[in-house]
């Protein structure tokens, strides 16, 4: 019989979604399960996309092009206008979802056996996105103790080799909900200027910042806009995560020509959803604004919640929509699991997703989960009462 790859081998399986087949078996034995383990919101899709949809009168679904169509890259170029960022449609490739967007910067900017520098923890599918590429992730730790600000720079000039080619960051970040500031992202700028390195920013979390706090844009650093790739989605922003559209940018004209080498090889990104994309661009402000208002006060309920239970600790995050809190106990995927097979308050039970999986260090993270508060209220308030209870009854508090 024959057998499989090592890549296929080495793939991580995702911290995120491995434990459904637990939350399946809950459903099925009659539990309500409170998903606080991914980040889907509930948040309602832009009307005005939906409808895009609705009003198509399509006869034939062609291929679109490689690069995206046009019209939505140029109103792409308009969205980033109003943020600032200065690009040109054809310094923007559409992509199938802001993974797929990852995977080609992976694969143009660095060499299989090449280094990528990122600070961790972080959004679990890098790793499975390395491995595709076949590259290699040398972290550099981020810390709960304060609120996983960015590392000191000199430890990301510690780890520096001949092979490595990148950095890549998340801002605002994904687990953590850190938000890197001008300040930070400029030391980050003097590295990558010094050793001549790429800055991969994936920024798909871009409009949730809170307490009045607003993202700086790798793209506004000076000097370094030839080694920027940015990393774009519409799942977040507009609440589509089914709709698997993401975007490539760069003003590197190389990087865009080789990114097209590998757009062209998968054909084309989904023509329904570009044209979804493309109407949501005229959501309302007044969409956001709600958005942000709910956000906050969910993510004060839960933060603010979750350090009353005993034991817990959870900084208080300033973007993106998820928390990390550190639970006593000593091993978060086995209490994780041990929620959806073994408890249950009055019916309810909660699914997180265990932390050791965001990290590339073997050993981190063991006390650790994220929580996404995509959920209402009423929701996140049932699910602080069942971690409150599960932890008075977990068995193993030294597992």
């Amino acid at each position: 019989m024959p057998g499989i790859s090592l890549k296929a081998i080495r793939m991580p399986s995702s911290p995120i979604r491995k434990l459904s087949p637990f939350a399946d078996a809950a459903v099925r034995d009659g539990k309500h399960v409170i998903h606080l383990n991914i980040g889907q919101p509930d948040i309602e899709t832009p009307k005005v996309a939906r409808d895009a949809i609705k009003k198509t009168n399509i006869s034939v679904l062609k291929y679109s092009p490689s690069q995206g169509e046009y019209e939505y890259r140029l109103g792409l170029t308009e969205y980033y206008a109003k943020h600032g960022i200065q690009v040109f449609s054809d310094e923007i490739i559409v992509t199938t979802g802001g993974s797929e967007a990852i995977l080609f910067a992976f694969s143009v900017c660095l060499n299989q056996g090449d280094e990528i520098i990122i600070p961790e923890p972080f959004y679990a599918n890098y790793n499975g996105f390395a491995t595709s590429a076949g590259i290699n992730i040398v972290p550099v730790t981020s810390t709960i103790e304060n609120g996983f600000a960015l590392p000191p720079i000199e430890e990301f000039e510690e780890k520096i080799t001949e092979r490595t080619r990148a950095i890549l960051i998340c801002n605002p970040t994904n687990p953590t909900g850190y938000l890197y500031s001008k300040e930070e992202l400029q030391k980050l700028k003097k590295i990558v200027l010094k050793y001549d390195l790429y800055l991969i920013a994936d920024e798909v979390y871009r409009e949730f910042c809170y307490d009045g706090k607003e993202p700086f844009s790798v793209m506004k650093l000076k000097e370094i806009k030839k080694h920027v790739v940015l990393i774009d989605s519409v799942s977040k922003r507009y609440s589509m995560c089914g709709a698997r559209i993401g975007a490539l940018i760069s003003k590197n004209k190389k990087v865009i020509e080789a990114a097209m080498k590998f757009a062209q090889v998968r054909l084309s990104p989904p023509t329904y959803e570009q044209i979804a994309a493309q109407a949501a661009l005229k959501t309302p402000d007044k969409y956001f604004e709600d958005v942000i208002k709910e956000y906050s006060e969910r993510r004060d309920l839960l933060v603010n919640g979750l350090n009353k239970i005993k034991g817990v600790v959870c900084p208080k995050p300033k973007g993106a929509f998820y928390c990390i809190a550190e639970f006593p106990v000593d091993d978060t995927e086995h209490f994780a699991q041990w929620l959806l097979e073994e408890f249950d308050y009055k019916g309810n039970t909660v699914m997180i997703a265990p932390l050791a999986g965001f990290y590339a260090t073997p050993g981190l993270g063991m006390k650790e989960a994220r929580l996404a508060y995509v959920l209402d209220k009423q929701q996140l308030q049932l699910a602080l009462t069942c971690l409150e209870k599960a932890l008075e009854e977990y068995p193993y508090p030294s597992y």
